[in-house]
């Protein structure tokens, strides 16, 4: 049966339907088969995860986790912050890592991991991690003690505590809860070890990566040393330069008030030798301010805590360099105090032996043996073979064996503390470090047996401490003493520490018979061991006291003397070496230094010789050259010969001198000194100071003998030439290290060739010599080459001041300076100080600001008037040289004067007076402070000393002043600040007793310790400021140079005080000329006030001219005398300014003042004039105003009539018609009006009234010729002058030793020069086409009076005078009769009218058509009216501009810059020509080279634009402002509105009244319209003057302007124009009322027309060499008698020439008369002008034809201090 197709196809789908069941039922169990396997895999995952319970590494940003895998099927999910990371499996076995980064340290994360497996994840398990924590911060060591360490870091967070591991051990440490650093004590440490500490941080139990430090212990002296603040000194040594500045501490006397206070306090002290130093007080805490406190217990806790003054001692010692312990040993002897010999050090328990610290300390003593023949022995200490007795003790000791050994070495008279002991001041502190320290001292015999104690010297060592415990410092005594004596209370017969030593020396034991335990049986015992004497044992008995004891000690001590064998502490060293003991001197460059010292003194054998063959370019060479330097100065041997040629020679012979120094070659002495100086660190030092000693000890013996010979000789006044042989023979025996630094001086000087460690040694505290005593001179090269170098190396601007002693010789100068500042100036008696030594010691930084500088230098002198020089031809001379010198360098002078010798003290303040007085002059102001020495009661004399004192000095001022021509010093107190109460200081003898065992005398200390804190105080109140290292240079320099010259004042030069003068002169000339530029622009003002009065442009009230000028010239007064103030005002506070040196020109103040003062008056005039000329101007102009006014009027009228006449026509007209109509008119209307011929004034008649006038004082005779000659017959011929009736005055015999010629020559040159100023004047008012004013005359005869009088040097008689203004008078009168004229004419109102005609016709055209004229007239007025007033505003306020704009010009700032500029472009342009005008035409060459200045400046600068652009936009903003201003006026009046702006403008522009008025007439513009074109006109004006500014040249502006800046630059830089009454050099003084004039270069006398009357060759010598010589000269001043130009300044008071600061100074001037170019041998321009001035050819120098165009140049920048 079939089915039907719907069927079937059910069928199948049902068939299909089961078909996939059945498959899904098959998967589907498949499926559960595979998860459940699945399941089972994860769940043996999770269990292997737990195995996941902490990270494995935990890092600051990273924690790293890991667990174990299950399979390589598996992989991971980790979770933690929200976010998840897939981890695949890794292909290797083992745990599976994973790092997590970029976490925050110190944090706590909690991690979940997941397996998962076919994207079925696990459960997960956590777990929870931190991450590390930061290492703390600032780990570092705090603290150092012996036994502990402080530690301090910051803390990370209050959450993170600490680990500290260290030497193996851990420490937790808490967090404290306050804030800042966490610190940590460690303890129980062992002293000076190396600890490493590592700090972890640690957080939830993760420790940080840890820091770790290192720290070391202190040592027990380093725990000691930093109780006394020296720990940092422990490695780096004081030094001298450390201890030797000066900081507060210096000048403040507050005790100590900490422990580490007392090592400075005692450093201060004994630096200034004070007996004291070792006296400890305190105001510490840890004294009781209670007074009613318990005394015992206070003093007992005082003494505990304050340090022992042995350790302290100690401690600097172990604390210092070489150096300072030498410095401390010599200091401590000089005080009599024991210094160590054996220094122990408590960490080491090793001990050194001083030889190096002892080595300077010399001794001068008479052994009883020499008292006879007064004889003395003076030797190094440590050189010197004496027996040495030591004192020791064995145990504890009852009494203090030191206060023993005091009683033994003091006399009866007198005791003194040598040895510290427990009954002094801190004494019985306990010692800390000083145990085994072994000092010494001397005991010297003064050759009196009623005070010497013993007759021979004796060393005396003492050992600190139980010799139980110092054994080698026992053994080492007990093998270099004579005897050694044993204190001790209680003897062991053991005592091994007595029986083990080898002695060498007697064994004395000295025992206390008051103590229980000093038994008898041991003491027998031990002596049978030490096979001792009963001579040998000494017991003090209890009845026995101090006295008795002390004579028995002394007497043992005497026996041992006698009979010992001697030694010396240098040969203890040997022995030390022996027993390990250390030796200061053993360090490599100490022992190097030491060895190269010995290969240069090795060979000396013979001083005089060895000085001659290895120093050969000092001594006689040297003193030469000295001579003939100071000769080219003083030209004292010159004679009647050429002054030039003999300097030529002079020069020559130097040169030669310097050739045969070079000649020599360079010994091998002077080789290794070179080298060894060069060497590096400390070495240089000890190597000098090994060579100072080695010298010292070489020439002493040779000296003493000699000096005890020349004592002897001087008390017989008769043996002069036997002194002066000892006197050579002293200077020849003399050898030290300065002699080496001179020859490297001279060596350097020949040839150039300096050391670099010169500088050095200087920075150190090395004194530097500055003058040579035995040449009396200075290597300044050298000197001045040191201190540059010096400055480079401390670097520039570092401030200097300066202290410097003069005195007597053998008054303790030096002694003196070294007290007050603790320096090293020798001493030595064998060789006094000759010449003067400089010596730097720094500031500390806390004093610099008190005392504003750096460094102080420190100057010690030789004697004044000492006994070397004082039997000697040059010592007045030598001293003054030196005083002048070193007064000049000081900013405080300390004279050491003996009040007890009346002729000494005498000699010296005159001496020191004349220097005061030199420096005054010149205007360095020092400081002065008079010690007196050796004053023990001061009480009872004080007034008498000081009132003789004072009267000594005002006569000594009188004397010296008249010696230097300033009499007007009457009084010391003249001179300088005094007052004898705080001037005075008394300081008493510098030893408490007879030498050689009296300490210093305490008073003595305390007095210059007084002194000095005055010095520094007046130092600190030093006005000036303070010099840098280059600028005393500079001071060094001039004032040697000046110091050479005979006469200091007038030869004194300084670059500094040129400088400072410079300076002052440009501020003056600055202030000058805003005065001037400001009356310049006043007077402008006012005259366009006075321009403008009467017409409708005038705001004043007033309608006379006259009172309007008197209101204008009283309102001049009061901005003149305003301005005047202000100068004064400006003045004053320029002076009290502190830098730039201003206090140098001081002197200058009252010139510059007066100069002010004559600048007011000046100008007053001037003002006054210039105002009264526009007010007679504009009063002449007023009256033709008014009839040109009315003139236009009738004639506009007439027009008006002619218009209405014209219209009322009933034909239309032509304009030829009109023209007609027109001319008709002016023609009847012109009949009309009545012209009248102005009347012109005779100007000859009022010049001849006012000069007239001018020469009724020159009485008869001068009217009579006046009569002579009619004034319209002068000045029509060139001016010669023709001096006959001159002639007849003198004596034939006379006349013939005068040139006539030269007179004639002189007078015309004067005439050219005051005729070319006066024509310069009168074209100048020509070209204004004013009218003429008689003030015109007035001001030419004012300028002739005034050139006249500043030239007096030509003898000018009444007839020379009449002619020359008659002259003068003639050409002006006609120039001005003709201007006169001229303004008459091209003002004459018909003239004016006629000029007017075209323009009324054009007008009466328009109005007549009626057309619009508003563009037209707004036109007309611009062109006419604003136009030429504007353009005569430009050209008045241009010249001002153009002066400002140059005066910044380095060329025209002072007198002294436009000089040097103008000499150069002479030099420059080499052009024979113009040399001659412009040293015959001075005046006419330098305005031509102004203008010519000018005119280069402006044609490449586009400054005239900027200005002529600036004058305009005001000019234009001015008229639009009025133009605006006028519009918003009420009326509508054409003629109000013009008047508006005329009135508006009339402060500022003087508009023509003529254009004015022909502007108004027939002028029917609008007052709107004509407004709108008026402004349109006015910006088209601008743009036209614009373009025609920009066309025209410099030269053309400068022609038109009001003020010609060439004239007042040339007034302003010209001066007074005074001129060298010689050479005829221009004078350079600033101001106009200087009192001195003064040229910074004068010129060979031949280039001012000077010849030979015998020869007729010109004359070569300069001015400034012929005032030092004996020439003479003659003029007409000196009435033509011969007259010494030594005293010049008895013809010439008001001129200043000083001698050439240098020898080179007029090479220019030489040049240019000596040679063209270097290159040429022949002299050219010396034949050229003896052409010229028809004379023979000058006989030139030889020196003079080698100089070459740079050197020329080169003299003229030192001439005029041009840097």
């Amino acid at each position: 049966m079939q089915c039907c197709p719907h069927t079937v196809e059910i069928q199948e789908r049902n068939a299909d339907m089961h078909k996939d069941k059945l498959i899904q039922e098959a998967t589907s169990k498949q499926l559960k088969d595979k998860l459940e396997e699945q399941q089972a895999t994860i769940e043996e995952v999770e269990q292997r995860c737990k195995k996941l319970e902490k990270p494995v590494e935990h890092h600051e940003n990273s924690i790293t986790l890991q667990w174990n895998k299950v399979n390589n099927n598996i992989s991971f999910v980790l979770q933690f912050n929200g976010t998840e990371t897939n981890i695949s499996v890794p292909d290797e076995d083992g745990p599976v890592t994973h790092t997590v980064s970029s976490l925050t340290a110190g944090t706590q994360y909690t991690f979940t991991l997941y397996s998962v497996f076919e994207n079925v994840r696990s459960s997960g398990v956590s777990i929870t991690a931190a991450t590390a924590p930061p290492n703390a911060d600032s780990f570092r060591p705090v603290e150092h003690h012996e036994n502990s360490i402080t530690l301090q870091w910051n803390k990370v967070n209050n959450n993170i505590s600490f680990i500290l591991q260290f030497n193996g051990t851990e420490t937790n440490i808490s967090v404290p809860d306050e804030d800042g650093p966490v610190t940590h004590t460690v303890s129980s440490l062992t002293a000076g070890t190396k600890y490493t500490f590592t700090l972890y941080s640690v957080f939830e139990n993760v420790r940080s990566s840890g820091v770790s430090i290192t720290a070391v212990t202190e040592t027990h002296l380093e725990c000691l040393l930093k109780d006394l603040g020296l720990q940092q000194y422990h490695t780096k040594k004081l030094s001298l330069s450390k201890i030797l500045e000066i900081d507060k501490m210096t000048i403040t006397d507050e005790a100590a008030k900490s422990n580490s206070d007392f090592p400075w306090y005692f450093l201060k002290k004994l630096m200034m030798v004070n007996v004291a130093a070792r006296n400890m007080t305190c105001t510490s805490d840890c004294e009781s301010d209670d007074e009613s406190g318990n005394e015992e217990d206070s003093d007992s806790l005082n003494t505990d805590d304050m340090p022992n003054p042995l350790d302290i001692i100690t401690a600097l010692f172990l604390c210092s360099d070489g150096f300072v312990q030498q410095e401390m040993v010599l200091k401590m002897s000089t005080c009599q105090f024991s210094v160590p010999l054996l220094l122990p050090n408590c960490d080491t328990n090793q001990c050194t032996l001083m030889l190096w610290a002892m080595r300077d300390i010399v001794k001068k003593y008479r052994p009883q043996s020499l008292s006879e023949s007064k004889g003395f022995i003076e030797d190094r200490i440590v050189l010197s073979e004496l027996p040495m007795i030591s004192f020791v003790r064995l145990g504890e000791c009852s009494s203090s064996k030191s206060e023993i050994l005091n009683k033994l070495l003091s006399n009866s008279q007198q005791y003194h503390d040598t040895f510290v002991h427990r009954n002094m001041e801190c004494g019985d502190s306990p010692r800390t470090m000083s145990n085994g320290l072994t000092e010494i001292t001397w005991y010297l015999p003064c050759g009196n047996t009623n005070i010497d104690i013993f007759s021979q010297p004796v060393a005396v060592a003492n050992l600190r401490g139980d010799i139980a415990s110092f054994e080698t410092q026992y053994s080492f005594l007990c093998r270099t003493s004579a005897a050694v004596f044993v204190f001790f209370d209680q003897l062991d017969s053991e005592c091994s520490v007595l029986t083990k030593q080898h002695h060498k020396a007697q064994i004395f034991l000295v025992g206390n018979g008051e103590s229980n335990r000093c038994t008898l049986e041991a003491l027998n015992e031990v002596e049978t061991k030490l096979g001792l004497t009963k001579n040998n044992i000494i017991i003090r008995k209890k009845q026995k006291n101090d006295a008795e004891f002390v004579k028995k000690l002394r007497q043992k001590v005497r026996n041992v003397i006698k009979k010992s064998k001697n030694m010396t502490i240098e040969q203890m060293a040997d022995i030390a070496h022996e027993l390990g003991i250390l030796v200061d001197e053993d360090s490599p460059e100490c022992q190097s230094a030491k060895k190269n010292a010995e290969a240069i003194t090795a060979e000396i054998q013979d001083i005089l010789k060895y000085k001659d063959d290895h120093l050969p370019r000092q001594g006689e060479i040297w003193k030469e050259l000295t001579c003939l330097e100071k000769e080219e100065f003083r030209l004292r041997k010159v004679g009647s010969g050429n002054i030039e040629d003999y300097k030529s020679q002079l020069q020559e012979d130097r040169k030669e001198l310097r050739k045969k120094q070079n000649s020599y070659d360079m010994s091998t002495a002077m080789t290794c000194f070179i080298n060894a100086i060069s060497s590096p660190g400390t070495e240089r030092f000890y190597f000098l100071k090994w060579m100072r000693m080695n010298l010292d000890n070489m020439s002493r013996i040779k000296l003493s003998e000699l000096q005890e010979k020349y004592k002897e000789k001087c008390k017989n006044s008769e043996n002069k030439e036997e002194i002066k042989e000892i006197d050579r023979q002293i200077s020849n025996s003399s050898l030290g290290t300065e002699h080496f630094f001179r020859e490297m001086g001279q060596i350097y000087e020949a040839s150039l060739s300096l050391p670099q460690q010169i500088h050095h040694l200087l920075l150190d505290g090395f004194p530097l010599e500055l003058v040579d005593g035995d040449a009396s001179n200075i290597p300044l090269r050298w000197v001045s080459d040191v201190l540059s170098q010096l400055s480079d190396l401390v670097s520039p601007n570092r401030k200097i001041l300066v202290v410097t002693v003069l005195g007597v010789q053998s008054t303790g100068k030096s002694t003196l300076l070294n007290t007050m500042f603790g320096v090293q100036f020798a001493v030595s008696s064998g060789r006094c100080t000759r010449g003067a030594f400089m010596l730097l010691i720094k500031i500390n930084e806390d004093m610099k600001k008190v005392l504003n500088c750096d460094f102080m230098v420190i100057i010690d002198t030789e004697g004044l008037k000492s006994p070397e020089l004082a039997q000697l031809d040059n010592s007045h001379e030598h001293d003054n040289e030196l005083a002048t010198l070193v007064i000049g360098l000081s900013d405080v002078t300390i004279v050491n004067i003996a009040m007890e010798n009346s002729t000494e003290m005498k000699d010296i303040l005159q001496i020191v007076v004349h220097a005061f007085l030199r420096m005054k002059e010149v205007g360095k102001k020092p400081k002065c402070v008079f010690v007196h020495q050796n004053v023990s009661d001061v009480s009872a004399h004080e007034k008498n000393y000081r009132k003789l004192l004072l009267e000594q000095l005002n006569e000594m001022t009188q004397a010296a002043a008249r010696m230097e021509k300033k009499e007007e010093n009457k009084s010391f107190t003249d001179v300088m600040e005094y007052s004898p109460d705080t001037g005075n200081w008394y300081i008493p003898g510098l030893w408490n007793g007879n030498p050689p065992m009296a300490p210093v005398n305490a008073g003595y200390s305390e007095a210059v310790y007084k002194l000095k804190k005055n010095i520094i105080q007046l130092l600190g109140n030093c006005e000036s400021s303070a010099n840098d290292v280059m600028e005393f240079k500079v001071w060094v320099r001039s004032l040697w140079t000046a110091v050479k010259h005979e006469n200091f004042i007038f030869s004194f030069r300084n670059s500094l005080v040129a400088d400072a003068y410079m300076r002052l002169c440009t501020e003056f000339n600055k202030w000058e000329w805003e005065f001037r530029k400001e009356m310049y622009t006043w007077v402008t003002n006012a005259e366009t006030r006075i321009s403008n009065f009467g017409t409708i442009a005038a705001k004043s009230e007033s309608s006379d001219m006259r009172e309007f000028l008197t209101s204008l010239k009283s309102e001049a007064s009061t901005v003149l005398s305003t301005w005047e103030t202000e100068l004064l005002e400006k003045l004053t506070q320029y002076f009290k300014q502190t830098e730039g040196h201003v206090y140098l020109v001081e002197g200058y103040k009252e010139e510059f003042s007066n100069s002010v003062k004559s600048l007011r008056r000046e100008m007053e005039r001037s003002v006054f004039n210039q105002l009264t000329a526009a007010a007679e101007n504009r009063e002449g102009m007023a009256e033709i105003d008014k009839i040109k006014e009315n003139h236009a009027q009738e004639i506009e009228k007439a027009v008006h009539v002619l218009i209405d006449t014209c219209r009322k026509k009933k034909a239309q007209m032509k304009d030829e018609e009109l023209d007609k109509e027109f001319d008709k008119m002016w023609n009847e209307t012109l009949k009309k009006l009545s012209f009248s011929k102005q009347k012109t004034t005779n100007v000859f008649t009022s010049v001849s009234h006012y000069l007239r006038m001018n020469l009724s004082h020159r009485g008869s005779y001068a009217c009579e010729l006046l009569s002579q000659k009619s004034l319209q017959d002068c000045g029509k011929e060139p001016f010669k002058y023709t001096p006959e009736g001159f002639f007849k005055k003198f004596k034939h015999g006379i006349w013939n030793l005068f040139r006539k010629e030269d007179y004639k020559i002189a007078a015309q040159k004067q005439a050219d020069s005051i005729i070319d100023v006066c024509t310069q004047f009168v074209r100048e008012k020509v070209k204004k086409k004013s009218n003429y004013s008689e003030t015109y005359i007035q001001e030419i005869l004012h300028i002739i009076d005034e050139k006249l009088q500043k030239n007096k040097d030509v003898n000018n008689d009444t007839e020379f005078e009449v002619s020359l203004k008659q002259h003068i008078c003639g050409f002006a009168a006609r120039d001005f009769q003709k201007m006169h004229e001229d303004f008459i004419q091209e003002n004459d109102p018909y003239r004016c009218l006629m000029k007017n005609k075209e323009k009324f016709h054009d007008d009466f055209i328009d109005v007549f058509h009626e057309r619009d004229q508003c563009q037209k007239k707004a036109e007309e007025f611009t062109n006419k009216c604003l136009k030429p007033a504007v353009e005569d505003f430009v050209d008045r306020s241009l010249g001002p501009n153009i002066i400002d704009e140059m005066l910044t010009c380095e060329q025209f700032s002072t007198r002294m810059s436009f000089q040097y500029s103008v000499l150069l472009d002479l030099l420059s342009k080499d052009d024979f020509k113009n040399y001659v005008r412009y040293i015959d035409s001075y005046e006419k060459y330098v305005k031509t080279w102004i203008y010519n200045k000018i005119v280069e400046h402006f044609s490449t600068v586009s400054k005239t634009s900027e200005f002529e652009d600036r004058h305009l936009n005001s000019c234009i903003k001015s008229i639009n402002d009025a133009i605006n201003k006028a519009k918003n006026e009420k009326s509508d009046e054409l003629k109000t509105f013009i008047e508006d702006i005329c009135k508006e403008l009339g402060d500022k522009l003087v508009i023509s009244q003529d254009a004015l008025g022909a502007f108004m007439i027939l002028n029917n513009a609008v007052k709107e319209q004509f407004a709108d074109w008026l402004t349109v006109s006015v910006n088209e004006m601008a743009q036209d003057l614009r373009k025609e500014f920009e066309n025209v040249n410099i030269e053309r502006k400068l022609q038109y302007l009001h003020v010609q800046p060439q004239n007042e630059l040339f007034n302003k830089l010209i001066g007074c124009g005074k001129q060298c009454p010689f050479c005829k050099a221009p004078c350079e003084a600033g101001g106009g009322a200087h009192t001195e004039h003064f040229a910074s270069m004068h010129r060979p006398e031949g280039l001012g027309r000077y010849k030979w009357d015998t020869t007729e060759k010109l004359v070569t010598d300069i001015c400034s060499s012929s005032v030092i010589s004996d020439n003479h000269f003659r003029c007409s001043a000196t009435n033509y008698e011969w007259h010494p130009y030594k005293n010049y300044k008895d013809i010439f008071p008001d001129w200043k020439i000083p001698p050439d600061v240098s020898l080179e100074a007029s090479d220019y001037w030489k040049f240019i008369m000596a040679s063209d170019y270097w290159k040429y041998v022949i002299a050219k321009y010396n034949k050229d002008f003896a052409k010229e001035y028809n004379a023979e050819p000058a006989d030139i120098p030889e020196t003079w034809n080698v100089i070459t165009k740079e050197q020329a140049e080169n003299s003229l920048k030192k001439s005029f201090n041009i840097k």
